[in-house]
């Protein structure tokens, strides 16, 4: 099939109940600074260039941000991780702009495509290991479609771990699995190298944990592998 029904595929899945009715409750009851916003409220496909030879994988939506908007990391509010992860993407000519606000806001990736581990906004950002599960056939099934990756972004351990399961089930298992590290490169034979790095959420960019300057790093060491 084609990547647009892939897509639809995804916007369409009603596997995971306790998912779909958070994610259907926050579309209905909003934030009051989006009190006029009609909300996404659906499961959320991946956005990018399908020639992409880098994947950024993500964990979820956030309720206000891709629940809202319908683009994964977008309209999570000036600052929040759509505008951190796109500041470093833009720096190192993989989005068209460094930031990522609404879905009319006319950014657009190049040689990059982001995805998440799972496609629906999480109540406390946590999702089960059987929602994880459950949503790892849509990532899969976008793989397909994505025949140039060489490199992959994994924001976070959730995001690290669905990695070297889906490998393991295209046949790809690495043993023993690489420990997660921020910046660590994994160069694992027959499949696209792997960088790990801290997730752009507010908890880890607030406290310093993540820094402009490492989420810098991390994709300067992806434009060297693939250029």
């Amino acid at each position: 099939m084609p990547l647009s029904k892939v897509h639809e595929d995804i916007i369409s899945c009603t596997t995971c109940s306790r998912l779909r009715e958070y994610c259907g409750r926050i579309a209905r009851e909003k934030r009051a600074a989006f009190r006029n916003d009609t909300y996404w409220g659906k499961p959320v496909p991946g956005f990018g260039d399908p020639n992409a030879r880098v994947l950024i994988l993500g964990l979820a939506p956030a309720a206000h941000g891709a629940n809202r908007t319908g683009r994964v990391f977008t309209g999570d509010g000036g600052g929040g991780s759509g505008d951190f992860l796109m500041t470093a993407m833009h720096k190192h000519g993989f989005a068209s702009i460094p930031t990522s606000q609404s879905i009319d806001d006319g950014l657009t990736l190049h040689d990059a495509y982001i995805a998440a581990a799972v496609r629906c906004a999480p109540p406390d950002n946590k999702p089960t290991p059987e929602e994880i599960q459950a949503c790892q056939p849509h990532l899969e099934a976008e793989l397909r479609h994505l025949p140039n990756v060489k490199v992959v972004v994994a924001l976070g351990k959730i995001a690290f771990d669905v990695w070297w399961r889906v490998m393991s089930n295209a046949g790809k298992a690495v043993r023993p699995r690489p420990p997660f590290a921020h910046g660590a490169i994994c160069r694992p034979a027959g499949s696209p190298i792997v960088i790990a790095s801290y997730h752009p959420s507010r908890q880890n960019t607030n406290t310093g944990k993540l820094t402009p300057a490492m989420m810098d790093g991390v994709f300067r060491k992806a434009a060297r592998l693939v250029r």
